[in-house]
């Protein structure tokens, strides 16, 4: 017990004691500074013994303050010291060096040979030809968005700029992207935060993100205003609106931005007042049902004046994909596009179970709604897009194969305006100014610079696209298909994606002749009038 008193008291009884004795030759000036820093650390040391939060610091006065000092810059300890350029925390240094690279104009060619192991199993490549096809302009890179109901398609853009609200990025951020968007003649999304004006001061491409608080075109009990929509979405600088059932990384949880967050400038932009907290519910009031979701995707391309509309969302119940699906044929009303998000999406915060255990993964929900459009013959109608964790060329190839039209990437181009992933974008403290909105730390950002190097990750990345492409035999995105990706599945086994998934053919959940037991069983499930299951099935 002696020695454990010893152990614990030692350095706090040493600094007491060397105090104490200091004091009658303080007139000595070599002591003083000693004196004084020994002073310091047993007042320390005593509100240790008497504060009653931390028991570290109760049992090991001042010594224990260590442990939350290094606690607190762990992070950063790792990062820049212990992490290796593979690990993934979110995104690897791997990663995260590529999009730097790529937005500073920088060469992002790799010297000597893969860092990865090519024999582990999930290792991935793109096949290549032994007649490589000619580079094809990146430019050439877009795809027409709006089915055959509206009457204003759009040429977007095979990568884009992805769902971040203004609230949760700085205006400098928001300015910054929208101008690189208008640089490399790309869609912004605006998040469902609304249109702020930040959004419109450089006149680039947006996407009006509409989720279930319907900011900026909301009423004072906040349900969907027709009116304040049609003034907005009209606008040349919106050219297409998306409905944003689910997040990725937080699917079938509403938001909440306490009051004091609430700035005059958001609340302007949300359509909400001042001194009240900002609720986004988890779901959306404007409809209930499938059914109705449709006729609310018609009432939204009628009041834009015909512009393409489509939703955003994280597949869960696969049943509630395909009662959509029942109700597109059911009502005749198609959306224009319809984005799939990962699980693997990113997030301004939320909780850890729904980060972590809520939410299909990008790829097996985007296969399974570009599966469901085939199998109806409506493929060809509605357009798709991808987002969760795409960064580089073959992030976007690998989704383009296996079905989507366009990938959206949002902390990519985060990484391109400066963020460091520090995870701090829930505090108001974001180093870079990227995800603040304290104006002395998003003044570090400054616009120009990062305007351009959103466009030259942009520009870059695409070019790397085209030059993937070219290895293919390929000369557009468009052509890439599921044969084109491989998969290894074991030390002694490859595996083209088109052997590995059931890809369903045209008409075939038409037909009731489905290549596959899971489709078939979800078909039954799924009603257009409700987003329950059939029971009789379920049971």
């Amino acid at each position: 017990m002696s020695l454990s008193l010893l152990s614990r008291y030692a350095f706090f009884a040493a600094c007491v004691l060397f105090t104490l004795a200091s004091l009658p030759f303080l007139a000595h000036d070599w002591l003083w500074p000693f004196a004084l820093t020994t002073g310091v650390l047993s007042l320390i040391g005593v509100f240790d013994l008497l504060q009653q939060r931390h028991a570290v610091r109760r049992n090991y006065p001042i010594l224990g303050n260590i442990r939350y000092l290094v606690e607190g810059i762990r992070p950063e300890i790792r990062q820049y010291l212990l992490e290796s350029d593979s690990d993934a925390l979110p995104f690897s240094r791997a990663q995260r060096s590529l999009v730097y690279a790529r937005a500073k104009n920088e060469a992002s060619d790799k010297p000597f040979g893969t860092l990865i192991d090519v024999y582990e199993s999930g290792f991935e490549f793109i096949g290549h030809s032994m007649r490589p096809a000619p580079l094809a302009d990146p430019a050439a890179f877009r795809v027409v968005v709006g089915g055959p109901q509206c009457t204003q398609p759009y040429s977007a853009s095979i990568f884009n700029i992805s769902a971040m609200s203004f609230g949760s990025l700085s205006a400098n951020a928001i300015r910054a992207l929208n101008q690189g968007a208008k640089l490399g003649n790309f869609h912004h999304d605006t998040g469902e935060g609304s249109i702020s004006p930040y959004h419109r001061e450089h006149g680039g491409d947006l996407v009006w993100e509409l989720g279930s608080g319907y900011f900026g075109c909301r009423t004072a009990d906040g349900r969907f205003d027709p009116e304040r929509f049609a003034a907005q979405a009209q606008s040349p600088q919106v050219r297409m609106i998306e409905i944003k059932m689910s997040q990725g990384a937080k699917p079938g949880h509403g938001g909440i931005l306490p009051k004091h967050k609430v700035t005059k400038e958001i609340a302007e932009t949300r359509g909400i007042l001042m001194g009240e907290d900002c609720i986004s519910p988890s779901r959306h009031s404007a409809f209930s049902t499938p059914i109705e979701m449709m006729q609310f995707i018609a009432q939204l391309r009628e009041l834009s004046g015909g512009k393409p509309v489509g939703f955003k969302f994280c597949l869960g119940h696969p049943w509630e994909f395909m009662g959509i699906a029942k109700a597109m044929l059911e009502t005749g009303i198609l959306p224009d596009f319809i984005v799939v998000d990962g699980k693997e999406g990113g997030t301004g915060a939320a909780p850890v179970e729904f980060t972590d255990h809520i939410g299909v993964p990008l790829r097996e929900g985007l296969l399974f709604v570009h599966n469901t459009m085939v199998g109806l013959n409506l493929r060809d109608k509605i357009k798709l897009g991808a987002s969760g964790k795409i960064v580089s060329a073959f992030d976007i190839a690998s989704v383009l194969a296996i079905g989507a039209d366009w990938a959206n990437s949002a902390r990519g181009f985060m990484f391109a305006i400066g963020c460091i992933q520090s995870q701090s974008c829930h505090t108001n403290k974001c180093p870079t100014g990227v995800a603040t909105q304290d104006a002395l730390r998003q003044r570090a950002l400054v616009v120009p610079d990062k305007a351009q190097r959103v466009f030259n990750f942009h520009h870059n990345t695409l070019r790397a696209l085209a030059e993937m492409l070219a290895a293919a035999g390929l000369e557009h995105p468009a052509q890439l298909e599921a044969k084109h990706l491989v998969r290894r599945i074991s030390a002694t086994e490859i595996k083209l994606f088109s052997q590995m998934h059931v890809f369903l053919k045209p008409g075939e959940l038409l037909t009731g002749e489905v290549n596959g037991q899971f489709y078939s069983r979800m078909w039954q499930l799924a009603r257009a009038d409700s987003f329950e299951p059939q029971s009789e099935v379920a049971a």
